[in-house]
């Protein structure tokens, strides 16, 4: 089983830096910045990167990391 510390170190090395996944505004600008990804409008932060959540590995490791424990 995945652990919440082992997912936020591969979050991180995706990004190539330290971010926290759970700040709408942090996970954005790496997004954004990084991978250059535009997330759609959409009712919540979750609900726009589930809708591209297959564009880029690190988005599902951010939803995951979101709903750990």
């Amino acid at each position: 089983m995945t652990t919440k510390a082992f997912t936020l170190q591969r979050i991180c090395n995706f990004a190539g830096k330290e971010f926290d996944p759970n700040s709408d505004q942090q996970v954005n600008e790496v997004l954004r910045n990084k991978f250059n990804i535009s997330l759609p409008q959409r009712r919540t932060m979750n609900d726009a990167m589930e809708a591209v959540c297959s564009d880029h590995d690190i988005i599902a490791l951010i939803l995951q990391y979101r709903t750990m424990a």
